[in-house]
């Protein structure tokens, strides 16, 4: 058998490696029109900064190692521009001298990844403007830096790659301005949680510029200046591009395989195309949302790396499918931990879903063990069964850790009655006796249960305009000198320690809305006040959130 795969990296390599421990006798070719077939992507930005200072580090496999390990022919610097499906050949273009060499297969396997996004914008040719995609890529923008001092940046957009630029360009002694088309960053996050990554830039002085879309580039001296849609300038030694990907899938348009309509190409679970000899992988494909069941584009390396394994699988006989992909991913910017799994309430809201969030504020260990901190967690669930269906992480130690728990319980349909249930490690230094994923489960199956009832603050100017029609009153039960240090306008406030002999004061027939901190003490009073016959509400996330929100 003959096998064909064009491109490398992590579907493509995967695939070929795959390949061989199944079938010796094989004849596998890999195409790759660039020098590298096998390097880490993702730790691209990272050499920029100087975290990893070694440019062989970023190299996993060379041609030679991979044709000496896995006998796999490595045409380097050869780009397939035509598919024969009816011949069932490909033909190759040598980068260098333009030649073309014509090659048969039986099975052929795309792995083409995404390309940068890349918009039409006035003065875009401009030297100092750069994408990272690729290790050249990251070459040619390290030797920018040091051949021209470079001392202040621009990335457009905030996405994974974006935010880890900025980290390293600024970790370089680079002053950086972060320009973001859309009102938020990370598109992952709902609106709530990215502005908490939004204070947290701002309180490390990161110039943070959001709905800024941009207008062009000219020169200003020596300067590069960024122009955007309210006539403002900012200026900067070097521009980065990090708007987004596209799948690079023109390829497969020209030789007539099914696409969608963002040009992903169309795969059956088996990840076969439109073509029972063609297979496709990587971040050029069209997936099944694990969540949703409905089709996506989530171009990660994680779900690649499993995609060749499965094609090498099933061209070798096997009937394994590719059962979808649930958008977990993580990300380290400076001391903050962002990680996310499973689907947001954009998602959750556009295809009609009968959910509920909870926002959970948990220490990452034992409070009384030096150390520990606090992660904001953000869960969606099913308001009927309970199913978790997505969540959002943010913190400094151990969010990793929890994100990974709430990803294999999505991946198991597990429920906030299994989350509650869960056991998992604890001692002092690691975490607590109640894990922050238990405290998920027991938040949210007190809503399930009926023991409490929920309030957000997407909601509260509604909660406002009862509180002064004389309908609700808006209760703060933190401590004086939490009340004294800032609160929401017309708030009555009553500590939680003074509740009980105090009740009688407030009026029974009046709906009441319960705020603290982070939500644990209002939950503590409303579970008072409903058992004395009020009917209340606790308003998630805190008083903490409110603050973000307002910032």
């Amino acid at each position: 058998m003959k096998i064909v795969i064009i491109g490398g990296v992590a579907g493509g390599a995967s695939a070929a490696a795959r390949l061989r421990r199944l079938n010796e006798h094989a004849e596998i070719i890999m195409y790759e029109r660039g020098s590298y077939i096998s390097y880490a992507n993702c730790g691209l930005p990272y050499f920029i900064g100087g975290k990893i200072t070694d440019k062989n580090k970023l190299t996993l496999q060379t041609p030679e190692s991979f044709q000496d390990r896995f006998r796999v022919d490595v045409r380097i610097n050869q780009e397939v521009i035509e598919i024969n499906r009816q011949k069932r050949t490909v033909i190759a273009r040598d980068i260098s001298s333009g030649s073309t060499t014509e090659e048969n297969y039986d099975k052929l396997i795309l792995s083409p990844g995404a390309e940068p996004v890349i918009p039409t914008i006035p003065g875009l040719n401009d030297e100092r403007i750069f994408t990272l995609r690729t290790i050249p890529d990251t070459y040619r923008i390290h030797e920018y830096i040091q051949k021209h001092n470079v001392k202040s940046a621009v990335v457009i957009g905030g996405g994974y790659i974006g935010l880890e630029m900025l980290e390293n360009l600024k970790n370089a002694g680079i002053e950086v301005t972060l320009m973001q088309r859309s009102q938020q960053i990370l598109r992952m996050l709902d609106f709530d949680m990215a502005s908490e990554v939004h204070q947290y830039l701002r309180d490390i002085d990161v110039n943070l510029i959001l709905n800024a879309a941009i207008n062009g580039f000219s020169s200003i001296g020596e300067s590069l200046a960024v122009e955007y849609n309210d006539g403002s300038t900012v200026k900067a030694d070097i521009v980065l591009l990090s708007i987004g990907v596209r799948p690079d899938s023109q390829l497969a348009k020209d030789a007539g395989l099914k696409v969608n309509i963002k040009g992903a190409i169309e795969v059956d679970p088996y990840l076969r195309t439109s073509d029972e000899h063609i297979y496709a992988i990587g971040d050029a494909i069209e997936v099944n949302n694990f969540v949703t069941n409905e089709p996506s584009h989530i171009p990660l390396a994680g779900p690649a790396n499993k995609q060749g394994r499965i094609v090498a699988d099933n061209i070798m006989g096997a009937n394994t499918q590719f059962k979808g992909t649930q958008g977990t991913s993580i990300l380290k910017l400076f001391d903050m931990t962002i990680a996310a799994t499973g689907i947001n309430e954009k998602a959750a809201t556009g295809l009609n879903y009968h959910y509920d969030a909870i926002h959970t504020f948990s220490p990452s260990h034992a409070t009384y063990y030096p150390g520990a901190t606090f992660m904001s967690i953000k869960t969606l669930f099913d308001k009927e069964s309970g199913r978790i269906l997505g969540a959002q992480l943010i913190g400094f130690t151990g969010v990793d850790k929890r994100c990974d728990v709430l990803a294999t319980a999505i991946r198991a349909n597990m429920t906030a009655y299994d989350l509650a249930e869960l056991e998992l490690s604890y001692a002092p230094p690691f975490s607590s006796a109640k894990d922050p994923v238990n405290m998920i489960g027991f938040a949210i199956e007190n809503i399930l249960t009926n023991k409490v009832y929920q309030q957000h603050w997407a909601d509260i100017d509604n909660v406002i305009e009862k509180v002064q029609q004389g309908q609700a009153i808006l209760l703060d039960v933190r401590t004086p000198s939490e009340f004294e240090r800032g609160h929401v306008d017309n708030s009555l406030h009553m500590p939680l320690d003074n509740l009980r002999s105090h009740i009688n004061e407030l009026n029974s027939s009046k709906e009441i809305y319960v705020y603290c901190h982070s939500g644990q003490r209002s939950y503590i009073a409303c579970r008072i006040l409903m058992q004395h016959g009020y009917s209340c509400y606790n308003i998630s996330g805190g008083y903490r959130l409110y603050q973000i929100l307002s910032y």
